[in-house]
C-alpha cells in the first residue's frame, strides 16, 4: 500500500509539469520532471551534512576537482571519505542549493549545470544519462527555468517528511503518469502496472508466499535483465515487503537504453539502494552480473527484436561453452531473441528455490520446426521440468502492440505433486475495457481480475480443476516425434520427343517411343554421351509408375522423394523421465507401431527412416481451450436464406424493380 500523503507530492509535480506545455512535447515531460525530482530529493537529503561535506572537501583538496575543468571527479579515497561524512551513497561539492540558486535568475542555467557537475560520480552519471544539459538550455530559452525550479524548491522532500519508501512510490507513480501521457513512446519501455502486479502475484503464490511470511526477516534478491525503467523490480520489491514488511529485498537489473537506465537508477537512488545494482548495457552480450544468482527473476523483454547485429558473441558462447554457458539449449532464429532472454534468466537461478516470470508473445510457444533452435530450447525447458505454468493475457494490454501475450512462470523447485505437469490458465476474457485508450492499450486487468487469475493458477490441480479456463497438462503432451515415411521408388523410362529435343540428345531421336524397364537397359542403347549427360538423359526419360519394379540399391529399396511424407507421433507418457539411450529405443518402437497400425493398412511397403526422426516441442495454448461448436442444422440455414430472399424481393418491389 502506498504511504499516506504521497498523492499530494505527485499532484504537485504533475501540476508543475504543465509549465512545460509549448516548450516540450508531452512524451518529453518525464525526462525533465524526473531528473529535477531526483535533484531536489538529493538536495533535501544532503542538506543536514552539506556544510560538513564542504569543510571536509576543503581539507582534502577535493574542491579542486571539477568536471568542467578537469574532466573527472574526486579520486576513490576522497570519494569514500566524503560519502562517509554525507552519510549517504552520494554527495555534492557545490555550495549551491535549490533555494540559493534562485537568488540570481540571470545565471540560473549555469548555476544549475554547475550544481549537477559537482555531484559525486554515481549521482552525476544518473542525471547525465537524461541528457539534461540540453533540457536546461531549452527551459532557459523559453523563460520557464526559474518558475519550474522555484516550484521544486518549495517541494518538501526531506527524509523526515518523505521516507525512502514513500519517495519510491512518488517516483514510480509519476513515471507511470508521464509514460501514459505519451501514446507514441510509452510502450517502448513501460510495462502496465497491473501486468507487473499479476506477475508478482504468480511468482509469490503458494509455498513461496508461505515461506516468505513465516521467515522472521527474509532476504530476497530480484533481477530483471531487460529492466526498462525498473518497474518490475520495484513491483516485485513492493510485493515481497507487502507479504512480509521485515523482508530485505535486494534488486538488480540491466538496461540497454541510456535514458530508461537513468530512470531506473534514479528510482533506486530515491530508495537508498546502490545504483550500481542497475547496470547499463546488453545483458545478452555484456552480462553485468555473471556470478550472481537470484531468488526471483522477471522480465518483459522486447518482442520480435532482431539480434543479428550482436549475434557473434552469443554464437561463440553457445559453441564454446555449451551448457556451461547460458545458451547451451540452442539459438532461436535471429529475427526474435525472446528465448535468448529466457535462457539467460534460467541461467541466473540459484541451485534451487528460484522462480522466473517472463512476458512473451505467442511466437515462442510454437515457432520453429522439430529440431530447430526454438524447439530444442522448449524441449530442454521441459526436460528440466522448469515450466510451471503459462497464463494467457487479454489482448490490447500493452501500449505499443495488440498481439497476444503470455506470462510464463518457471521454477527449479516444483512441488512434488506438480512435477511433470504444466498449468495453463486462460485469462483472455478477464480484461476490462478502458474508458480512454492509451496508444494500443485498450484493456486493463482490475485488482479483482488479478486475484481471479491468481486463484485459478494456484488451484489448477484441485479447487479449479474443472474450470473451463484451466488446464493441467503433462509436459509430454507438448511433444511429438517427427518421423519421415518413405515409399519405394518405382520408375519406367520412356523416350519422348521432349527428352530428345535439345542437344546433345537430338541424335537419340531414333529411340523415341521406346520403353525400358530399367535405367541400365536405357543407357545400354545410348552411346557417345558423357556420364553427366547420360544421367541427365535418364532423368528426362524417367516416369513414376506404381506398377513398375522397385528400384534397388545395395540390396535395399530406393526411397521415392516425391512420395516422401512426414508425420507427428505423440510422445509416450513419462518420456522425459527416460534416459537418452532408452528414450531413443522407445521412440523407435513407437514409430514402428504407428507404421504398423496407421500406415501399413494403406501403404504396405512404406517404411520409416529413423535417422531422420526428430523430437519437436510446441505449446499450442489456444488449442487446449478450443471448444467445438457444431454447425447449425441445414434446415435452419435454408429457412434463413428463404426469409432473406423474400425480404430482398419485397424491397425490390418497393423500388419498382
Amino acid at each position: 500500500m502506498a504511504p499516506v500523503g504521497f498523492a499530494d507530492k505527485v499532484a504537485f509535480v504533475w501540476k508543475v509539469a504543465d509549465k512545460l506545455r509549448g516548450t516540450f512535447k508531452q512524451h518529453e515531460y518525464g525526462s525533465v520532471m524526473l531528473p529535477l525530482l531526483v535533484l531536489r530529493r538529493m538536495d533535501a537529503v544532503l542538506a543536514p551534512t552539506k556544510d560538513a561535506v564542504l569543510d571536509q572537501a576543503v581539507k582534502i583538496g577535493a574542491l579542486q576537482s571539477d568536471r568542467k575543468t578537469t574532466g573527472k571527479s574526486v579520486d576513490e579515497g576522497m570519494d569514500y571519505l566524503l560519502k562517509h561524512v554525507a552519510g549517504q551513497r552520494f554527495y555534492n561539492l557545490s555550495p549551491l542549493t535549490f533555494t540559493s540558486m534562485l537568488q540570481n535568475d540571470k545565471e540560473l542555467a549555469e548555476q544549475l549545470a554547475s550544481y549537477i557537475r559537482r555531484l559525486s560520480a554515481d549521482a552525476y552519471n544518473v542525471v547525465e544519462a537524461y541528457s539534461f544539459d540540453a533540457k536546461i538550455a531549452r527551459l532557459d530559452r523559453a523563460g520557464i527555468l526559474y518558475p519550474v525550479l522555484a516550484d521544486f524548491a518549495d517541494l518538501d522532500l526531506r527524509p523526515t517528511t518523505v521516507s525512502n519508501e514513500a519517495m519510491g512510490y512518488i517516483f514510480e507513480e509519476l513515471l507511470r503518469k508521464f509514460s501514459e501521457m505519451s501514446n507514441e513512446t510509452a510502450g517502448e519501455h513501460y510495462t502496465p502496472r497491473e501486468v507487473i502486479d499479476l506477475m508478482v502475484a504468480l511468482l509469490l503464490h503458494g509455498e513461496t508466499s508461505a515461506e516468505l511470511t513465516a521467515n522472521p526477516k527474509p532476504v530476497r534478491t530480484v533481477y530483471d535483465p531487460a529492466a526498462g525503467t525498473g518497474g518490475m523490480l520495484m513491483g516485485a520489491a513492493h510485493g515481497i515487503t507487502a507479504a512480509n514488511p521485515a523482508a530485505r529485498v535486494q534488486v538488480y537489473g540491466q538496461e540497454l537504453n541510456p535514458e530508461t537506465w537513468a530512470i531506473a537508477q534514479s528510482d533506486l537512488m530515491m530508495q537508498d539502494t546502490d545504483p550500481g545494482q542497475m547496470a547499463f548495457g546488453n545483458s545478452l552480450t555484456q552480462d553485468a552480473f555473471p556470478s550472481e544468482r537470484f531468488d526471483f527473476i522477471l522480465a518483459n523483454p522486447p518482442y520480435g527484436v532482431d539480434w543479428k547485429s550482436y549475434a557473434q558473441p552469443i554464437k561463440d558462447e553457445h559453441a564454446n561453452q555449451g551448457f556451461h554457458g547460458r545458451f547451451g539449449a540452442g539459438l532461436p532464429r535471429v529475427s526474435d531473441g525472446s528465448l535468448l532472454f529466457l535462457q539467460h534468466m534460467l541461467a541466473k537461478m540459484k541451485p534451487s528455490g528460484s522462480r522466473v516470470g517472463i512476458v512473451l508473445s505467442g511466437s515462442p510457444l510454437f515457432s520453429g520446426a522439430a529440431g530447430s533452435g526454438e524447439s530444442e530450447i522448449r524441449r530442454w525447458i521441459l526436460e528440466q521440468d522448469y515450466l510451471e505454468g503459462i497464463v494467457a493475457l487479454p489482448d490490447q494490454m500493452f501500449y505499443n502492440t495488440v498481439i497476444s501475450t503470455y506470462v510464463w512462470i518457471l521454477t527449479n523447485d516444483k512441488d512434488t505433486d506438480d512435477r511433470g505437469l504444466v498449468r495453463l490458465v486462460d485469462g483472455r476474457e478477464l480484461g476490462t475495457k478502458m474508458r480512454k485508450p492509451l496508444g494500443d492499450k485498450r484493456k486493463e486487468l482490475t485488482p479483482s481480475a488479478i486475484g481471479e487469475i491468481t486463484r485459478l493458477y494456484g488451484g489448477a490441480r484441485d479447487e479449479f480443476a474443472d474450470d473451463e479456463r484451466v488446464r493441467v497438462v503433462r509436459r509430454e503432451e507438448f511433444g511429438f516425434q517427427r518421423v519421415t515415411v518413405e515409399q519405394p521408388l518405382r520408375r519406367r523410362w520412356d523416350v519422348t520427343p521432349e527428352a530428345v529435343a535439345e542437344e546433345p540428345f537430338t541424335e537419340l531421336a531414333h529411340l523415341v517411343g521406346r520403353r525400358f524397364d530399367t535405367e541400365k537397359a536405357l543407357l545400354a542403347e545410348v552411346g557417345g554421351l558423357s556420364a553427366k549427360d547420360s544421367k541427365a538423359f535418364a532423368k528426362a526419360c524417367a516416369i513414376a509408375d506404381p506398377d513398375a519394379p522397385v528400384i534397388m540399391k545395395k540390396g535395399k529399396p530406393e526411397p521415392d522423394p516425391d512420395l516422401r511424407d512426414q508425420e507427428n507421433i505423440p510422445l509416450p507418457e513419462r518420456f522425459f523421465d527416460i534416459d537418452d539411450k532408452s528414450g531413443s529405443a522407445v521412440l523407435e518402437r513407437e514409430a514402428e507401431q504407428h507404421l504398423a497400425d496407421e500406415i501399413h493398412p494403406y501403404v504396405p511397403d512404406a517404411w520409416i527412416d529413423h535417422a531422420k526422426s526428430k523430437v519437436g516441442i510446441e505449446i499450442p495454448f489456444t488449442r487446449q481451450f478450443y471448444v467445438y461448436e457444431p454447425p447449425r442444422p441445414i434446415e435452419e440455414i435454408a429457412s434463413e436464406i428463404k426469409e432473406l430472399e423474400s425480404q430482398i424481393q419485397h424491397w425490390m418491389k418497393r423500388l419498382g424493380l
